[in-house]
């Protein structure tokens, strides 16, 4: 086919829809594991000014990132080419790019202030303040606030202090617009400075207000390229009396945050949020960013999905592989 250039955005860090799993998981001995944190791996390949960007994808370099962990959450890394396997719509194929990259990132926060929230605000104020805790220079962030519509708090800022400042101020009331929540976050993500992009949504997931469809959403998500992670917010007694929306929050944030590569956490109580803001955070700075080079890719507007196999050393324990599991080419 003939090769017509193209720019399509993925990822970050970075979400069940895409017809197979985005998570492998590999069991070995009981030896202990090396976990090296943010640790650099030397690429293999020359990466040009366009594909260091991290989230470009061109008729030559597809780029793929990915987060490698071990069942409780601990980053991995220190594994290498050889412990992947690509493919591409079914298809092996060569891996020719393969580094660990830490740049600056471009971060949502999608806060719920909805009442359901009402009683969930403390720790949900306790989770921005360390998700902020690690940041890096160039990183920026904005804040949304969503309850019977979403609303831009916080624009693009460096300025974490004033994040925080705003979470806690803020007065759960009225019902839930989260779909529409994650297209205005989509859309000031277009003015966003750096290539990483990510929306950490906080919510309970039970959207009860939102014109926007999910499948509307789920597309512009996948189109837009931006990585999505979400902090469910559930109580399973309330979650069995609770309305079908509330019912239906969980498998809302799976399906949102697995189509883009991201992941969902879910906090059965409000007092587990810190760490799992903290979690998020440590995923999001460093990744494996994995490439090969199209040979047959053609400009026709389909989708295309990619699987990442992990094929561990022998040593380690159980590991999983969360990356985005496919991109749509752009139309002629």
């Amino acid at each position: 086919m003939p090769g017509t250039p193209f720019s399509v955005r993925f990822s970050v860090i970075l979400l069940a829809l895409s017809g197979f799993p985005t998570a492998f998981a590999f069991q070995a001995g009981p030896q202990k594991i090396f976990i090296e944190p943010r640790n650099r791996i030397a690429s293999i390949a020359p990466v040009s000014a366009e594909t260091s960007a991290h989230l470009r994808v061109d008729a030559s370099l597809v780029l793929i990132p990915a987060n490698v962990s071990t069942d409780t959450g601990s980053r991995v890394g220190d594994l290498r080419k050889e412990n992947f396997r690509l493919f591409e719509d079914g298809v092996e194929k060569p891996i020719s790019h393969f580094t660990v990259e830490e740049t600056p990132l471009s971060i949502g926060l999608l806060l719920d202030a909805s009442g359901s929230m009402h009683n969930k605000m403390r720790q949900a104020g306790a989770a921005a303040a360390e998700f902020f805790k690690v940041t890096d220079p160039g990183d920026e962030f904005f804040l949304v606030e969503f309850s019977d519509r979403p609303k831009l708090t916080v624009p693009f800022t460096a300025d974490t202090e004033e994040m925080q400042k705003k979470v806690a101020r803020t007065q759960p009331l009225g019902r839930t617009a989260l779909l529409d929540a994650v297209q205005l976050a989509l859309v000031q993500m277009k003015k966003a400075r750096n290539t990483r992009k990510a929306i950490v949504i906080l919510s309970d997931g039970a959207d009860n207000r939102s014109r926007s469809t999910f499948y509307q959403v789920k597309n512009a998500v996948i189109e837009s390229g931006v990585q999505v992670y979400a902090m469910g917010i559930f109580d399973a007694i309330e979650g069995k009396k609770g309305t079908p929306e509330e019912q239906n929050g969980p498998k809302l944030l799976d399906e949102l945050t697995e189509e883009s590569g991201g992941e969902h956490f879910r906090a059965n109580t409000p007092d587990e949020l810190p760490g799992i803001s903290a979690r998020i955070s440590r995923e999001l700075r460093s990744q494996y960013l994995i490439g090969y080079s199209p040979d047959d890719l053609a400009s026709d507007g389909k989708y295309h999905r990619i699987k990442l196999q992990l094929v561990p050393p022998s040593h380690l324990p159980t590991l999983r592989v969360h990356y985005r599991p496919g991109f749509y080419a752009p139309g002629r």
